[in-house]
């Protein structure tokens, strides 16, 4: 009899990944969504409503939950904190316990932003000591403590860590690497501007600093079915709490922003010059709202540990096919 998947944040960059992993791999597949939801694979459940929610989950009647919802742009997050803290925490406390109470296995989606990411302690292994350096990663710390202590002893919560993702996106602005793609045309038009001696446009200031493992969303929704099976399907109920409850996912590839600029220009066959793109190395402005961290590389071993694959695509690969309808 197929198993039951029910995704959060289905509409999201990361959700809509995530459903169609389950979906391929033969799982009844039920998302939830807010304003984009499309019934009735698509279920509108406010997840800040309690009563919602276990509806949802008596009516799926899923065996796993996949928490990808989330606010997860830390500038956004700190413009509106008590949101952030509703949804980021307080939400999800709630569906785990839900999930608890009902004996469904939930994967809460978390970040390489628990860490502090100071030079020279990367690469951080999943019992690695946490800090982190803003509110985003505050909130998503704090969401993984209420998922863990909700299902304490029970095996039916685990922790995913990922790092900055990519990938299929409806509009650049829904991943932190898509975006970038703006800031490079917004450069090429600066290059352009200059070389017909306009003189109003800035050059883009793009950070060369902080040292990012930008991953694939396709990558991280098959190492979700890879952990549903392994949690809920092909261990026994009695051996599950015995199994690691935070587990970490990352592609390997290192850049910085800036570089990632680089990459897709020379892609696109765009000539990103010095005057229209300036690397910034100067790191974290120490008046400024929002510090990110230098280096949050996360280790897999916990993921190999358990047999689960750790490959990723390769990331200049994958952009070459997605841009070379944008050549020029």
């Amino acid at each position: 009899m197929p198993q039951t998947a029910l995704i959060t944040g289905a509409t999201g960059l990361l959700g809509r990944q995530v459903f169609k992993a389950f979906q391929h791999a033969g799982w009844i597949t039920i998302g939830t969504g807010f304003t984009r939801a499309n019934p009735p694979s698509i279920l509108k459940v406010d997840l800040g409503n309690t009563e919602e929610v276990k509806r949802a989950l008596d009516e799926a009647k899923p065996q796993v939950i996949v928490h990808c919802a989330a606010n997860r742009f830390p500038d956004k997050c700190d413009a509106d904190p008590e949101g952030t803290r509703a949804l980021n925490v307080a939400a999800s406390r709630a569906l785990a316990e839900a999930a608890a109470s009902r004996k469904i296995f939930l994967i809460y989606i978390s970040t390489d932003y628990v860490f502090s990411g100071k030079p020279g302690e990367a690469p951080y292994q999943n019992d690695a000591k946490t800090g982190p350096t803003n509110f985003y990663g505050q909130t998503k710390l704090d969401g993984e403590e209420a998922i863990l202590e909700a299902t304490k002893g029970t095996g039916l919560g685990v922790v995913l860590r990922v790092p900055v993702l990519y990938g299929s996106a409806f509009e650049p602005k829904e991943s932190a690497v898509n975006v970038l793609l703006e800031a490079v045309d917004k450069a090429e038009a600066h290059a352009l501007a200059q070389g017909k001696g306009e003189t109003s446009t800035k050059a883009t200031k793009m950070d060369d600093w902080a040292l990012r493992f930008p991953t694939n969303t396709e990558d991280v929704a098959r190492v979700c079915q890879d952990i549903a099976k392994k949690y809920s399907v092909e261990t026994p109920d009695a051996d599950r709490a015995k199994l690691p409850t935070v587990l970490q996912f990352s592609a390997e590839e290192q850049f910085t922003k800036y570089e990632m600029c680089k990459l897709f220009a020379e892609i696109l066959g765009l000539p990103l010059t010095e005057d229209a793109m300036v690397a910034n190395k100067e790191g974290n402005d120490p008046n400024a709202a929002v510090q990110r961290p230098y280096d949050c590389h996360l280790s897999t071993k916990a993921l190999k540990d358990l047999g689960i694959p750790v490959h990723a695509v390769d990331f200049k690969d994958w952009w070459r096919r997605e841009l070379k309808a944008y050549r020029r």
